[in-house]
């Protein structure tokens, strides 16, 4: 390019143009080179690209650049999640086909994320809604059918009346739909299920070797799974011959029960009190009760049943509850209630005036390791510490045969079984015996049929009589009419992508094996009890097919930030709000970008501040990618986005900093066309020091840069170090103090390091500064050396007890033990020693070392 001028929007449709023809990133096998797979999470073509998607995949293909160019073998694919209820819900209220509206879609997000220049290998583009993909979705169900893996049962569930379908039970956390909000009601249903609790201890134990993985995700997985050890106690119910099953992890506080309480869907409540009036009424008003977390006594609601439980030791008659807070799904169902033990007992109780009795010589402090905690008020079980008792109580209760040891799990069993049209179909059919047969391989995918518009989703599109009633064998069938939750589709789609047009089965094993696990794996938290459960429970199915050689389907997670901005809204008259688009606002800050004035034309109503909220169409505070690369470029966006916070943390939008981005492209822009390499550059010999110093700055920045990359993930820092290294090398040559040779190669590796972050402008300017034949997509990253940095001194801070008093100039090479040696023979730093004793040192590399004291008759 012969124009000087910056102009993103011409350059980087022509890079983009040239990776197209030349397929740049498509990729194969190649036991030669080491691979490196990286995967940001599929997208749902909702429409348009949010500022959301485009942070993960930024991040993504900053890092499948920097791995190119590590010379690995990168695998960096996409895709499409492309069932699902929104495209369904458009279809109803837009009276058009939801295929149509998918892939109109998909066709508006692809350029835009072309538009970006992510390095994507597109021809192992997957849509999940097409039959190739789905095809063995359905042939891997029917293998687990027939493994006896999945199954069909009516139970209670979670359904959504307004989206007219089931939930599984991470879909409806605390009550509501994770996708609409709506509150959800139990209703007993025929539903399928893939047996997820067989694998329950599994994904528990395994998650031990996910060293690489956000330790909030673990935690969270591990308090999903569920997993708790305590023991079963059978407790009989007074002049009935029924034993009553309850659970408990805390046998020892078996004497502080004050009642029984037992689910509003228990089993005992159908068998003796069906026919109680009292209790029938509370049932009927109280239909939707779900698994709600209580945090207080706000919506604790419960009715005394009348019937009385023996208590399993004293045989004292104790009374049974029906409350909402006992959990049908989990356990037995049926709980023993100790408020002195328990929070929520203890606010049940305080509610409906129900006894409590104290059991702990300290209720402050009660802890199972704290050994001077005992038992009071439990006769023979006095002065016992808590885990005296739980073993003595425990022995005695299994001694008499009515109680065992058991475990279980807060998880349940996967229920994939969706009511509406735009899924994959389940492949499944019941014959004239009423019997559930697999449909036969061959006469595989199951087809969705074609679409026809409704008024309303009472009736299921599958199950109309000319797509519904088959022959299969010359028997007549009826098809399943239910699809797969659409978690289904993107739990494996990871490992199509190592071979996506592979027509013999769901997998490739040979393809598998090269590229599985993902090495990198980027997407959002909110994934880390829905997705990513599924995820690696569906990899643990395909490592027992044979499929798959690795436990676990990634090695490293990260889990981006959400992109933030100020937002503002109005109240209406019925008490709702209109939230306001900042393009529709004059917003006045002070000088420390606070806002102190907001205002809209031709609107009275006040304007409230929301403060900083994440971006989404229903707060109307989007910012357009479209938009921003109009105007500044795709480069200067990545950049940003890099730039503006660590990627693992809220990332506020700031429409400043987009400007300073869009300065600096422009500086480096400039600044290598103006400088014509062919001219030698002379340099004094007053200045020829410098380049000694150069070559250090220039090693430094070089190691700065790599290690945040590769052991920090601290990108934004590493933009920091880049940005620094640029203005000094341009001061330098500005004063005439760099010469040709340490000129060209610094800025050559200033556009090496830029490369991944802003690929469009380095790929232009690298051929300005190498030649038109040099490509830098097939460029290696600027390696460093570590012997010239040793070889330096450095400034190191010297704190006694967090001030400064001092420092000391040492050498890279120094030990800390080394360095604490210099320090304390120091004249200047020896006083503060004096009658004093070291207590802890804190030491930060090539920073500052901090020396806490404390007086020698204090110790």
């Amino acid at each position: 390019m012969e124009n000087n001028e910056y102009n993103p929007k011409k350059i980087e449709s022509m890079v983009q143009n040239y990776w197209y023809k030349k397929k740049t990133f498509s990729v194969i096998e190649d036991k030669k080179k080491e691979k490196f797979y990286c995967l940001p999470m599929i997208p749902y073509p909702s429409g348009k690209l949010h500022m959301g998607h485009v942070r993960n995949y930024t991040i993504s293909d900053v890092i499948a650049r920097y791995q190119r160019m590590l010379g690995k073998n990168v695998l960096h694919p996409i895709g499409w999640d492309a069932f699902g209820l929104p495209a369904e819900e458009t279809a109803i209220k837009n009276k058009i086909a939801p295929d149509k509206w998918t892939f109109h879609n998909i066709s508006i997000m692809k350029k835009q994320l072309q538009s970006l220049g992510f390095s994507y290998d597109w021809d192992r583009e997957i849509t999940t809604c097409k039959p190739e993909y789905y095809h063995w979705e359905q042939s891997f169900f029917i293998k687990l059918f027939k493994k006896k893996l999945v199954y069909k049962k009516k139970t209670l569930i979670n359904w959504c009346e307004f989206d007219k379908t089931v939930l599984a039970n991470e879909q409806a956390q605390n009550g509501v739909c994770w996708r609409c909000g709506s509150k959800i009601k139990l209703k007993k249903v025929s539903q399928w299920f893939i047996k997820i609790t067989k694998y329950a201890n599994i994904l528990l134990k395994d998650l031990k070797l996910l060293k690489e993985w956000p330790k909030e995700v673990i935690s969270m997985q591990k308090n999903w799974i569920g997993k708790s050890k305590g023991i079963q106690i059978k407790c009989k119910i007074y002049n009935i011959n029924y034993f009553l099953k309850i659970y408990t992890t805390k046998p020892e506080t078996i004497m502080g029960v004050t009642y029984f309480a037992i689910s509003i869907h228990h089993p005992l409540i159908h068998i003796f009190l069906k026919d109680n009036i009292q209790i029938n009424k509370f049932l009927k008003s109280n239909p939707d009760i779900t698994n709600t977390e209580f945090q207080n006594n706000n919506n604790l609601i419960g009715i005394n049943t009348n019937l009385l439980i023996l208590h399993p030791l004293t045989q004292e008659k104790i009374p049974l509850w029906i409350t909402n807070y006992v959990k049908h799904d989990y356990a037995t169902g049926a709980i023993m209630a100790v408020p002195c033990n328990s929070k929520i007992d203890y606010l049940f109780s305080k509610l409906n005036n129900l006894p409590i009795k104290l059991i702990f010589s300290d209720i402050t402090k009660n802890n199972e390791k704290n050994k001077k905690i005992s038992l009071i008020n439990s006769s023979k079980f006095n002065g016992l510490t808590i885990l005296q008792a739980r073993k003595i109580i425990s022995n005695i209760l299994i001694s008499k045969k009515i109680a065992k040891l058991c475990t279980y799990f807060k998880i349940k069993d996967w229920c994939i079984s969706r009511q509406r049209y735009w899924g994959a179909p389940i492949p499944m059919v019941i014959n004239n015996q009423n019997k559930i047969i697999p449909v036969p391989e061959e006469k595989l995918p199951v087809i969705l049929p074609d679409y026809i518009h409704q008024n309303n989703k009472q009736k299921s599109l599958l199950a109309y009589k000319n797509w519904l009633k088959i022959k299969i064998a010359g028997e007549n069938v009826t098809r399943e009419t239910d699809t797969f939750d659409t978690f289904m589709e993107s739990s494996w789609y990871y490992a199509r992508y190592t071979n996506p047009k592979f027509n013999k089965d769901i997998l490739d094993s040979k393809s598998t094996k090269y590229w599985l696990p993902v090495d990198q794996y980027i997407g959002g938290i909110e994934h880390a009890v829905m997705h990513l459960i599924y995820f690696r429970f569906y990899h643990k199915l395909l490592y027992d097919f044979g499929y798959v050689k690795s436990r676990e389907p990634v090695k490293k997670l990260i889990c981006q930030g959400i992109v933030i901005i100020d937002s503002f809204y109005t109240y209406n008259n019925d008490g709702s709000k209109t939230w306001l688009s900042q393009s529709d606002l004059n917003i006045t800050r002070d000088i420390h970008g606070k806002i102190i004035k907001v205002s809209k034309k031709n609107c009275l109503d006040k304007i409230i501040y929301a403060g900083k909220i994440k971006m989404s169409k229903s707060k109307n505070n989007g910012i357009n990618p479209d938009k921003i690369i109009k105007q500044y470029g795709s480069d200067t966006l990545r950049l940003f986005l890099m730039f503006a916070a660590p990627i693992n943390t809220s990332l506020e939008w700031n429409s400043t900093s987009i400007v300073g981005m869009y300065r600096f492209l422009k500086k480096i822009w400039n600044f290598t066309h103006i400088i014509d390499f062919k001219k030698i550059i002379t340099i004094t010999k007053k200045y020829d020091y410098n380049q000694k110093k150069i070559k250090f700055n220039l090693n430094k920045t070089v190691i700065n840069v790599t290690n945040d990359i590769d052991k920090k993930n601290s990108y934004n820092t590493a933009i920091a170090h880049i940005i620094k290294f640029f203005n000094y090398i341009k001061k330098l040559y500005k004063e005439k103090k760099i010469n040709k040779k340490n000129l060209q190669i610094s800025l050559e590796t200033i556009i090496k390091m830029l490369y991944p972050f802003t690929p469009h402008i380095c790929f232009i300017l690298w051929k300005k500064i190498k030649g038109k034949k040099n490509n830098i997509d097939t460029e290696k990253w600027p390696k460093y050396n570590n012997k010239l940095i040793m070889q330096e001194n450095y400034i190191l801070i010297i704190q006694i007890n967090g001030k400064k008093r001092n420092f000391i100039k040492i050498k890279n090479n120094l030990s800390k033990k080394e360095i604490i040696k210099l320090i304390l023979i120091k004249k200047e730093i020896k006083k503060y020693f004096h009658n004093m004793v070291i207590k802890k040192i804190i030491y930060i590399p090539y920073k500052i070392i901090n020396f806490v004291l404390l007086q020698n008759n204090l110790i």
